[in-house]
């Protein structure tokens, strides 16, 4: 995409990422790609705020040289350390020799360590402001999204907020970098819902008090580092943003979470009855096969909904392994207070029941009972799980409403 001003002398200069398989080596996006927003400041002083990948950076440098060249950088801004941001560095200050780059003091830190740079260097302090000229850029404080050095940067004449990682969204941008009518922004929100849980749902607390921090700041745009530019409706993701960082403490949806494994069918026939039980109680279920989806398209409903379901086997007298490595990245994004059962089927002694049981205490989860079966479930044992998945439905509405 060629660049795009988005205020006056103030342009979109991003880059879309349509070959990465995996974000941080972790999360797939070959499906939908992600692209990363860096923006240019053209005044007295020009400015590039957050940059790209290191593989990037032969798009990056054209990006910007249509607009102003490099040897007449001024300063980089670097809002958060992380290499997707931060790794055309060292080849933007061989082509800029003026530059000064600005960040945090955990910042100036982290490029010494990352990169060997300690010099050409300027600490920015929250809410201290530097003059380009026509414009002023403010910084604000806000560690821990998600990294500790992290800062956010907002322009104070066209109220542009540039807040790199947060608010953003997986999703290479498709012929416009904006929240217009015509782009699928359903989608869009959910990559945004995607990318929060799979990268900064653990860091909700410190999302939250940056949230506070800019409530009475007027904000006309919000322009991330990944995914859209909220021109039309900026208020939209801070609010998304806001509801699903409050699921980290709070109960989550009246809806359930239905994850499932099966050797030979048994479990997945009695999977097939619990989502009758659960919608006869009248709550939305999203049933997942986790052997055969990858956790990082599972976690956004883990973290929205209050009730996660598991249908299992037993295997070698535990969990089914598909179902614990599930669960355990669960735990690791922080899903809490969360209402559970398990169903499963064993062949003799069980035992994967029991290991859940285990697991759901050490979350914190509020563990509700099991239903187990031998072998392959009879017409009453069906009868029983739709009956169960009814039952565990109601409480998980009773603990939405807590």
């Amino acid at each position: 995409m060629q660049p795009v001003e988005i205020r006056p002398s103030i342009f979109w200069v991003g880059i879309n990422d349509r070959h990465t398989e995996l974000f941080e080596g972790l999360w797939p996006i070959h499906d939908e790609g992600v692209s990363y927003n860096s923006y240019l400041i053209k005044d007295e002083k020009n400015v590039i705020i957050d940059l790209a990948s290191k593989m990037s950076t032969d798009e990056l440098v054209e990006q910007v040289e249509t607009i102003v060249k490099l040897a007449d950088l001024d300063y980089i801004v670097i809002n958060h350390m992380e290499p997707d941001h931060s790794g055309a560095l060292k080849t933007i200050l061989m082509l800029a020799p003026k530059v000064t780059i600005l960040g945090s003091a955990k910042t100036k830190e982290m490029l010494a360590s990352f990169y060997g740079i300690t010099e050409r260097v300027q600490v920015v302090k929250d809410c201290e402001e530097i003059s380009l000229g026509s414009h002023t850029l403010r910084f604000y404080s806000t560690p821990w999204v998600h990294w500790p050095e992290t800062i956010m940067t907002y322009e104070v004449s066209e109220k542009v907020l540039f807040p790199c990682d947060a608010f953003g969204g997986f999703g290479a941008l498709a012929g416009t970098i904006y929240d217009d009518p015509l782009v699928p922004q359903a989608w869009y929100e959910e990559q945004s819902l995607r990318y929060y849980v799979n990268i900064v749902a653990s860091f909700s607390k410190p999302v939250l008090n940056a949230v506070a921090k800019l409530k009475n700041v007027p904000i006309s745009m919000i322009a991330p580092s990944h995914g859209l530019v909220w021109k039309n409706h900026p208020e939209r993701i801070v609010e998304l943003y806001s509801k699903w960082a409050s699921y980290a403490t709070q109960p989550g949806e009246a809806a359930v979470t239905l994850l499932y494994a099966s050797m030979y069918g048994n479990s997945e026939r009695m999977m097939e009855v619990l989502a009758q039980g659960i919608l006869d109680a009248g709550v939305p279920v999203t049933i997942f096969n986790v052997a055969k989806t990858h956790i990082s398209k599972i976690l956004p409903s883990l973290w929205s909904n209050q009730g996660v379901l598991v249908a299992a086997p037993t295997y070698e007298g535990g969990l089914f392994p598909d179902m614990v490595h599930a669960l355990e990245v669960a735990h690791i994004k922080h899903v809490s207070s969360r209402t559970t059962a398990i169903v499963g089927s064993h062949a003799w002694l069980g035992g994967g029941q029991r290991q859940f049981e285990t697991m759901a205490a050490e979350f914190k989860w509020e563990y509700t009972g099991n239903l187990e079966f031998f072998g392959a479930p009879s017409l009453e044992e069906l009868e029983k799980g739709r009956q169960f998945g009814k039952d565990f439905a109601l409480k998980v509405k009773e603990a939405a409403r807590k």
